[in-house]
C-alpha cells in the first residue's frame, strides 16, 4: 500500500500573506514545533463563528446604528466608572 498523498486529493485553499512586527516574528521563530498556519487558521474560524452567531442573534433586530452606538457608550461609561472605583 502507498502512502504518498494523492495531490488530486489534497484539499486546495487559498493563501493569505500576513505583516506582522519583527519582535512577534521573532518570538514565533523561537518556537518553529508550531504550526503558525495552523494557529492563524483556528483563530479566523473561530472569529467567523462568533461573528455567525452574532449574526444570527441581531439579524431580526430593530436597533439602528445610532442605537447601538448610544448603547455601547452607554457601557462603556458604566465599565470605567466601575474600574475608576477600584
Amino acid at each position: 500500500m502507498c502512502n504518498h498523498i494523492n495531490p488530486h486529493n489534497v484539499m486546495k485553499m487559498p493563501n493569505v500573506t500576513l505583516a506582522i512586527p519583527e519582535d512577534l516574528h521573532e518570538k514565533m521563530k523561537k518556537h518553529s514545533e508550531i504550526r503558525w498556519s495552523e494557529v492563524v487558521r483556528k483563530s479566523l474560524s473561530e472569529k467567523i463563528e462568533d461573528l455567525e452567531a452574532l449574526d444570527k442573534l441581531t439579524r431580526k433586530s430593530k436597533l439602528t446604528q445610532a442605537d447601538v452606538d448610544e448603547i455601547a457608550h452607554k457601557i462603556n461609561r458604566d465599565v470605567f466608572e466601575e474600574l475608576s472605583k477600584r
